[in-house]
């Protein structure tokens, strides 16, 4: 599962229809280029495939104010929509991928706020389960300085596990506006 396709998926569904551009400023605003890969590249090439896998739907507009060629606008189909969905639940239930996480939570306003906690709750599922299977590798004591790598995922787990719960105690206890509940829950967040 990639972040840069949940990122740009989610920036363009923000939007209604963006194009490149204002895709790129969103994902610089937040500063997603420091935590994953969105480049101005990898922007604009997964834009161009998603549009060839049906997930985007492609408009031609006008020249370019700088005098380019036509502007390039992109919406998301019904495909889009669902594969845009999908990759949020998974986001939010990862356990081993921070980047994908952070894209997650920076869309976690698009589920109904049940769905949302229901998605935390498992990703401390996933982190438990993960940190019992590299804790319990059999000869783990043996390994010397490489059983460092083993207290390191277990570390990330607890940590993990903590953070994720407090979150959830902040969800549960009314913090930020969710689908369904009325009001733009972006207002602010995104780029004008």
């Amino acid at each position: 599962m990639s972040a840069i396709r949940l990122l740009v998926l989610g920036a363009v569904r923000r939007h209604g229809r963006a194009h490149g551009y204002q895709v790129r400023n969103d994902l610089e605003f937040w500063g997603a280029d420091e935590w994953s890969n969105t480049r101005p590249g990898s922007i604009y090439h997964a834009l161009k495939q998603m549009a060839k896998q049906g997930l985007l739907h492609v408009y031609e507009t006008g020249p370019s104010t700088a005098g380019g060629p036509p502007r390039t606008e992109y919406e998301l189909t019904d495909r889009g929509t669902a594969e845009y969905f999908s990759l949020l639940r998974g986001a939010l239930t990862t356990h081993d991928k921070l980047d994908l996480l952070s894209a997650g939570l920076g869309f976690i306003a698009d589920l109904p706020r049940e769905e949302a906690l229901a998605l935390l709750r498992q990703r401390v599922g996933n982190l438990r389960a993960w940190r019992e299977s590299v804790t319990t590798y059999p000869g783990q004591g043996e390994l010397g300085h490489i059983g460092e790598i083993t207290n390191l995922w277990a570390h990330s787990a607890e940590a993990g596990v903590e953070w994720t719960r407090g979150l959830i105690e902040r969800i549960e206890g009314g913090a930020y506006a969710f689908a369904g509940e009325g009001g733009d829950p972006f207002a602010g967040v995104l780029a004008d």
